[in-house]
């Protein structure tokens, strides 16, 4: 019978509410949850397709041991015999946990109970240390603990939103939307931008500032001293709350403001500008994210912002105050439950021995890790020299996403013992793991996860457990209790759990920490199972309310005053003949992290195919490098290859590149191998967004594109990137070689029957070469080959693999690589959820659709999560721009 289920999307931090419809027939359906306070029925591109990335292709579905199928009880039996071995022969150092921010609060409580106090070590990081820890950081030098002060309400509240290091419209589209929304009805709202890029989400700018990448230190000094020298700060506030304010003001003070200006790459007119519009604006939040967090001063860079709220007392009250977004879903439940190498449960801090006392007798642990572990870069350092003999990694890909991606896959291989607990048995990692262990995806896992707001809400299983696929918390329970730990570890449930977290959090608390949720210490499987979404704090015998933090003090510093820290500008990093450029990674609007869910749908994929660097036409012109071509991009680390978008959107200087690809996906286009292994002193956190590069034309003799019916084997190509497609497979291929025999090519490649025969051509004028293979009216496959990027119109190329071809005209048209005049080309995809072209759009504009508003009337594009209305808006702009010409 069809039912329905309220849970969680498991992508951003935003934790928007979702509902799952199970119909009769097993389909399942998704919507937005109108109820749910962080989306109110909103969703975006990616939790909208969730429903396409629920099959079983590719899933683990069983252990397995040196690549053998396994049962059980010997996969466990052998995790925990090897890590007993490993702690006594070279102590509780040398095994380690690498966890993942797509856990849920109970997978990670467990693993940071058994790995701190059981195991004895803190050498238990997780892949949030790449994307928030240096807001943690910033935090707790400021406020004495890692406290969100607002929530996601200030924003539609505010007069004027700062969003610094921030592409909120991919990257957390539903506050966008939440946010864009506020400024239609309050037009008067000032929205600031500060971004090297010009991303879609300066669509709703009032200003852009085109910072230099790690200016935001000296931007927001500069600003901390304009508001003391222009009296905008809050000298009672000040003094009644606060220390620190003289040496923050000194350090803040150092630079004037032509040093300002050459410091953050903005003109003194830009600086004047936005220090005047915040000076004068009472209610503002400013929200930041891995611009500011990803860096070698991420930490500094959080300290300078909060030191201006601070100041001005312009926290902890509606429409005003810092607010760090996070990046995965459930990061600030790992942040709870002490993810984090330097942290202990319940916010507590492993360098207390108070707090170690107190979590050790919660716990009845035997002892509780003395010292803080190793972080994420130092981790994977150790277990390559040696130091490291066992690793378990779980719910994440690390020879993708870490820094120095290549050392780190090195790292991996030279361990003596990896596990891997994943969905997926075939990524960059699992591909290394002597043992691998088949854990929940999402839609079958039962538990919690904390946005960014602090709120709580239930991710609820509404699948089958596939195969032998189990928890990640019963996994590590079960090993746990196999290693002499079984009555602290007996939990039945994650109900059980997460009432075990909740009463830590209360224990000995009364009031001494931010983190409390007491009051569902007791709770039961039936209370669980009907849990709302709730922030925190909620201590025992409280209801659930909204709290913001600090308007009135309330630190959690010993003598309850927040801190200024006093932060210096750092040095602009050299310009160096070798590597002239400056590469910038980040995310795109409908992938998500490693592609491991995202790669499933071809609607997903249909936006941005392939990996890509955007490019500023003056550094394509002096690398001679031409939009579509080839690039190759190298540092003393490790090089890609990816394909040339030429924009003015990126700044001079600037690359950017997305995380997102990897050897599933591209050929070379893991672009965290190209990252310095830098981190932030304080955080350990990687610099990801300021990375020394070089850039030149990649030399292809032939480019290439194919669509296939089936995934293809291998594919022998100088450079392919390959993509789910409605009906198959598209790929993009480049090669150096040009000899051969194509169609043995495509037979090899593609698995096609020997008795197939191609049709098509190759014009020796212009050295193109079409194949298309059909079997019966289907088409199996498709290649195109030219000297220069292929002109096919892609979509109505992949749609073919869906059509039929009754007859001999109908298939020569396909090797044509267009449609005839009588059959319209979507072109390129730019509206995922409704799957509109740019073609369809410009069509629209012509007919007279000069808004917005008025191609969605017509076409739906941008009326459901909106994530395209910025790029719809820049084709009609260019659209109208150029018939005015």
């Amino acid at each position: 019978m069809a039912c329905e289920i309220k849970t969680t999307c498991p992508y951003c931090g935003v934790g928007c509410g979702v509902i799952a419809r199970v119909g009769d027939d097993g389909a399942v359906s998704i919507k937005g949850d109108p109820e749910h306070p962080a989306n109110f029925g909103r969703l975006c591109s990616k939790g909208s397709a969730l429903a396409e990335t629920l099959d079983l292709d590719g899933r683990l579905l069983h252990p397995e041991i040196g690549g053998r199928r396994a049962g059980w009880d010997e996969a466990l039996d052998l995790v925990a015999e090897r890590f007993s071995q490993a702690i006594a022969e070279h102590g509780p150092d040398a095994v380690a946990f690498y966890v993942s921010g797509q856990l849920l609060t109970e997978d990670y409580y467990i693993a940071n109970k058994l790995m701190k106090g059981f195991i004895g070590s803190a050498n238990i990081d997780t892949n949030s240390r790449l994307c928030m820890s240096s807001s943690v950081a910033g935090h707790r030098r400021a406020f004495g603990s890692d406290t969100v002060p607002g929530t996601y309400d200030d924003l539609e509240l505010a007069d004027l939103v700062v969003l610094t290091g921030s592409n909120l419209a991919w990257c957390h589209p539903v506050l966008y939307q939440r946010l864009s929304a506020a400024k239609a009805s309050r037009p008067e709202m000032k929205v600031v931008v500060i971004d090297p890029r010009r991303t879609m989400t300066a669509d709703i700018a009032d200003m852009h500032l085109a910072i230099k990448p790690d200016g935001d230190t000296a931007l927001f000094n500069g600003l901390f001293a304009h508001l003391v020298t222009s009296g905008a700060v809050d000298q009672n506030y000040i003094s009644a709350h606060t220390s620190g304010f003289a040496e923050a003001f000194a350090a803040a003070s150092a630079l004037d403001l032509a040093g300002l200006s050459a410091a953050s790459g903005l003109t003194q007119s830009e600086l004047r500008d936005f220090y005047r519009l915040f000076e004068t604006t009472e209610k503002v939040v400013t929200c930041y994210s891995q611009g500011v967090n990803q860096s070698a001063a991420g930490t500094d860079k959080v300290n300078a912002i909060l030191n201006c709220h601070l100041a001005t007392a312009r926290i902890g009250r509606p429409g005003m105050g810092p607010f760090s977004l996070t990046g995965q879903p459930n990061a600030m439940g790992g942040r709870e439950v002490g993810g984090l190498a330097n942290m202990l449960a319940a916010h507590m801090d492993i360098e207390k021995a108070t707090h170690r006392d107190q979590v050790r007798r919660f716990w009845g642990a035997p002892m509780v890790a003395s010292k803080p572990g190793l972080k994420a870069v130092d981790m994977f350092r150790a277990v390559a020299d040696g130091r490291i003999k066992a690793l378990w990694i779980m719910a994440t890909n690390p020879v993708v996403s870490l820094p120095d991606a290549d050392a780190v896959e090195a790292a991996v291989k030279f361990c003596p013992f990896v596990v891997v607990s994943d969905v997926l048995r075939e990524t960059d990692t699992a591909r290394h793991a002597h043992v691998l262990l088949p854990s929940l995806g999402w839609g079958e896992k039962n538990g919690t996860v904390t946005n960014s707001e602090r709120r709580i809400s239930r991710q609820r299983p509404f699948l089958d457990a596939p195969g032998e696929a189990r928890a990640d918390w019963w996994q590590l329970a079960q090993v746990a209790r196999r290693m002499g730990y079984a009555e602290a570890f007996d939990h039945a449930s994650p109900a059980a759990i997460f009432a075990e977290h909740a009463a830590l959090s209360d224990f000995e608390n009364e009031g001494r920490r931010d983190f409390d949720i007491g009051a569902h210490a007791t709770i039961d499987q039936p209370g669980y199972d009907a849990l709302l979404p709730f922030q925190w704090p909620q201590p025992k015998g409280s209801a659930p309310q909204v709290r913001r933090f600090f308007a009135d003090g309330g630190f959690f510093h010993p003598d309850g005053r927040g801190r200024f820290v006093a932060v210096d500008a750092p040095k602009v990093r050299p310009i160096n003949d070798a590597f002239p450029l400056t590469l910038n990674t980040g995310r795109v609007r409908d992938h998500w992290h490693t592609m491991t869910r995202t790669g499933k749908s071809a609607r997903l994929s249909g936006h941005l195919a392939e990996p890509f660097v955007e490019i500023h036409p003056c550094d394509a012109q002096t690398i001679g490098v031409a939009d579509a071509d080839l690039v190759t991009i190298e540092s003393p680390f490790g090089a890609a290859i990816v394909r040339a978008l030429v924009t003015e959107r990126q700044a001079p200087g600037n690359l950017f590149v997305p995380m997102h690809w990897n050897d599933q996906f591209a050929s070379k286009a893991r672009i965290d191998a190209l990252v310095a292994p830098v981190t932030d002193p304080v955080s350990g956190q990687p610099a990801s967004k300021n990375v020394a590069v070089r850039a030149a034309r990649f030399a292809a003799s032939a480019y290439g594109f194919a669509v296939a019916a089936q995934k293809p084997r291998a594919l022998d190509a100088a450079y392919w990137a390959i993509a789910r497609a409605e009906g198959g497979w598209r790929m993009e291929l480049a090669f150096t070689d040009t000899d051969g025999d194509w169609i043995d090519w495509c037979r090899r490649a593609f698995s096609l029957p020997a008795d197939v025969e191609p049709i098509g051509y190759k014009d020796r004028t212009s050295g193109e070469l079409r194949l298309a293979f059909f079997e019966g009216d289907r088409l199996l496959a498709a290649l195109f080959l030219s000297p220069r990027p292929v002109a096919v119109a892609r979509n109505w190329a992949v749609s073919q693999l869906g059509a039929t071809h009754q007859n001999l005209g109908r298939r020569f048209a396909v090797t044509a690589g267009r449609p005839g005049a009588n059959t319209p080309d979507p072109g390129a995809t730019v509206c995922s959820c409704f799957s509109v072209g740019v073609n369809q759009i410009t069509a629209a504009i012509r007919d007279g659709c000069h808004s917005v508003e008025a191609v969605g009337q017509r076409l739906s594009a941008g009326t459901n999560c909106g994530s395209c209305r910025a790029e719809i808006r820049g084709i009609i702009n260019a659209c109208l721009a150029a018939a005015a010409e």
